[in-house]
């Protein structure tokens, strides 16, 4: 039997929809349906499965990611460690990451089961916390876009200490830093002036938030590279990834940024051009 996950934005009624009508189809084709147990009290579908988030990506031959961008980065989240592919439905706004729009979900699907898809791989970010015990839950993520350091206290800034590869490369003194994937530079780095990446690349960008300095360029750094970021005094920064907060960062704390060690599998379908997808979403004209 062929085990697709789905992965529903809580707070929009046509994703929920979605997920029941999903759910219809995939029971009536022989196919098992499963959510993550944060979803189960949303969705409310006979037949459906639940597990836990740890247990959630094992065996399955797909998920569907029903949401906008931030749905598709949370479901990465859960099953890029597995290698499975992502089906994202755009029940959003931007749709960077998504591929189909809702009407176009059982068709998906049915192109999917016929092996009529293509599968884009997107380089992701691995974020190692170095801190004392208990001031974070978790010490290691996995992210499709960025790890985010910012301020705590409005009106002043935080002071982050950067290393590359081991060698100290400078401080600096910012409302906060990101460090971000190919995918993510259309994301959080876009809004602080880092540049537009093609998600085909692999690299590490380096993006200060609002800095009060005179450098205050990305850093573009090959995807074999580290990045290590410390908190170098007594002001804390609130650390998270990929829109999540992780907690909140202490003098002589850090993250260390390298590439992940599993890529994000992006379900196509026909010809997906990233350039013309920034001409769509940021209305350019053709002439």
């Amino acid at each position: 039997m062929t085990a697709v996950g789905l992965v529903v934005h809580h707070e929009r009624p046509r994703a929920v929809a979605l997920a029941r009508e999903a759910v219809d189809w995939l029971t009536a084709h022989g196919h098992e349906a499963r959510v993550p147990a944060d979803d189960i009290e949303v969705v409310e579908a006979a037949g459906l499965g639940c597990t836990t988030a740890e247990e959630f990506g094992k065996g399955l031959d797909l998920v569907v990611s029903l949401g906008g961008d931030g749905t598709m980065l949370r479901t990465v989240d859960l099953v890029a460690r597995h290698d499975i592919p992502v089906l994202g439905v755009n029940v959003g706004q931007l749709g960077y990451l998504t591929v189909l729009e809702p009407g176009g979900l059982v068709a998906g699907l049915g192109k999917f089961f016929a092996g009529d898809h293509g599968i884009e791989e997107r380089m992701t970010l691995h974020v190692s916390v170095e801190t004392e015990a208990g001031r974070v839950d978790v010490v290691d993520h996995d992210c499709l876009n960025e790890a985010v350091l910012e301020k705590t206290a409005p009106g002043r800034t935080v002071r982050l200490a950067v290393d590359v590869n081991g060698r100290f490369f400078t401080s600096y003194a910012a409302d906060g830093l990101i460090v971000a994937t190919p995918t993510g530079s259309t994301a959080y780095s876009l809004s602080a002036r880092g540049p537009i990446v093609s998600p085909r690349h692999r690299a590490l960008l380096v993006t200060p938030v609002a800095p009060h300095m005179l450098f205050d360029r990305t850093l573009v750094l090959d995807a074999t590279e580290s990045v290590r970021v410390e908190v170098v005094d007594t002001r804390a920064a609130t650390l998270s990834v990929d829109g999540r907060d992780v907690g909140v960062l202490s003098g002589g704390d850090a993250i260390v940024c390298t590439a992940g060690a599993h890529a994000a599998r992006l379900v196509t379908f026909g010809d997906r051009d990233f350039h013309d997808i920034l001409k769509a979403k940021f209305g350019l004209a053709d002439r």
